[in-house]
């Protein structure tokens, strides 16, 4: 039913704003994609719930951007390469739709060097950073009736693009007891003749798992099987510190089609420039003929670019970072991973089933059996940022009730402060009686 709002028309009736009804309609996809699938929006609903009168200062461990703490600065090559391309004068254009030539050339360079193929330009299209990539992908395999694989818990803007597509989410679990891995085992049994993708990420968002080889490979031929292509996605690309080594998905492309997703946000930190890209690891050219390559290109050329002079930058980014930047920021983040997972076992109301080995994030089973008055995992982070001024990643949001994600992308003093303030608040909210509970 048109809604009549405001105004009159000509005649002296109430206009019938005919836009009104498709706006209603939108408004639920929309609410619940930018509401409860969002992490942005979690972390404002309980940054909100944070006492302005607490002196202290406030803690973010709910997301992975250590841009603003000083020891996690990019690389000076970084910083100059791109001071160097805007001086240039030549990056003030519109560029292609799917990014600068030279861009692409030297990004295709630089990802051939961990595959047994080489890609070219055309495998390379450059987005407005990751969450872009995750648009471009999703929309254009988003056919009425197809469903697509994601993994749970997992990165929640899969689901959110997805449900504004009206493409049908499927969940498998990664399994904590097994160090995250994808219960391989489940994916046929989920999967039909209409799936069209499966999602794995790696290093893991938000689990802090790395995926070995072996385990790869058996996700390469069950996606074969199922004649579905793998969405790769590897932002947080070499962050890796434990003792699996990391491997792309790419490696597996002549068994199953790849299109694996990254940026310069995470190992470059930073999320700011909004640079990434979907890199097309395919050496069947499956992808090409059952052209999901053209309907890739025809996608951007309707959207918007990232920044033209990041893109002029990037061939130098690529190739003038020193290693010493990679290892040092590698160095901090096993560093801080292990102070959590140390710190976390004397937390009694919190559990982590697996250390991590990569990425910038842990999770952690909230044993609510032990609290008082702290009904779910939102619950539990609202009234933490209230008392302890700290922030953290609601489970739910990311498809685990009940459970947390803290990032260890922070500074170690900031890191132990609160940690602190997470044991003070179970303490001070612990169960008085809990020969009852067990």
């Amino acid at each position: 039913m048109a809604t009549h709002a405001g105004g009159e028309n000509g005649s002296g009736h109430a206009a019938e704003w005919r836009f009104a009804r498709v706006a209603e309609e939108r408004e639920g996809a929309l609410a619940v994609a930018g509401g409860k699938m969002s992490i942005r929006a979690a972390r404002f609903k309980i940054s909100a719930s944070v006492d302005a009168r607490d002196p202290r200062p406030v803690l973010p461990l709910a997301h992975g951007d250590p841009s603003v703490f000083p020891a996690f600065r990019t690389a000076a090559e970084a910083e100059d390469a791109v001071a160097a391309a805007l001086r240039t004068g030549k990056f003030n254009c519109y560029p292609a739709g799917v990014g600068l030539p030279d861009a692409r050339r030297a990004l295709a360079e630089h990802l051939s060097s961990d595959l047994p193929y080489k890609l070219s330009t055309d495998d390379i299209f450059l987005t407005a950073g990751g969450t872009q990539a995750i648009e471009v992908v999703v929309s254009v395999l988003a056919q009425p009736g197809t469903n697509i694989l994601l993994p749970r818990p997992g990165y929640p803007n899969y689901e959110a693009r997805a449900g504004l597509h009206n493409l049908e989410v499927r969940r498998f679990d990664l399994i904590p007891e097994r160090g995250w891995e994808i219960d391989i085992d489940s994916l046929e049994s989920i999967a039909d003749k209409n799936t069209t993708a499966m999602v794995i990420i790696n290093p893991n968002n938000p689990c802090g798992s790395v995926y070995t080889h072996e385990h790869l490979a058996k996700v390469a031929e069950v996606a074969r099987k199922l004649g579905i292509l793998v969405i790769a996605d590897e932002v947080y690309g070499n962050l890796v510190f434990g003792d699996t080594p990391l491997v792309p998905m790419g490696v597996f492309g002549h068994i199953a089609p790849v299109l694996s997703i990254g940026s310069l946000s995470k190992t470059w930190i930073v999320p700011g420039w909004r640079l990434g890209w979907v890199a097309v690891c395919d050496p069947n050219k499956i992808l090409q003929k059952t052209k999901i390559i053209a309907s890739i290109t025809n996608f951007l050329n309707v959207s918007t670019d990232p920044a033209t002079f990041i893109q002029g930058a990037l061939p130098h980014i690529l190739e003038n970072t020193k290693e010493d930047f990679f290892k040092r920021i590698i160095g901090l983040l096993a560093e801080t991973s292990e102070i959590c997972y140390r710190e976390i076992k004397d937390i009694k109301c919190i559990t982590c089933p697996h250390k991590p080995e990569g990425s910038m994030f842990v999770m952690v089973k909230l044993n609510l059996y032990l609290l008082e008055g702290i009904h779910d995992d939102i619950d539990f982070c609202c009234k933490l940022a209230k008392e302890e001024s700290v922030i953290l990643c609601p489970g739910s949001v990311l498809g685990m009730d009940n459970w947390i994600r803290i990032t260890f992308a922070i500074d170690s003093s900031s890191l132990l402060d609160g940690l602190e303030r997470i044991k003070s608040f179970c303490q001070r909210h612990k169960k008085k009686n809990l020969l009852n509970c067990i």
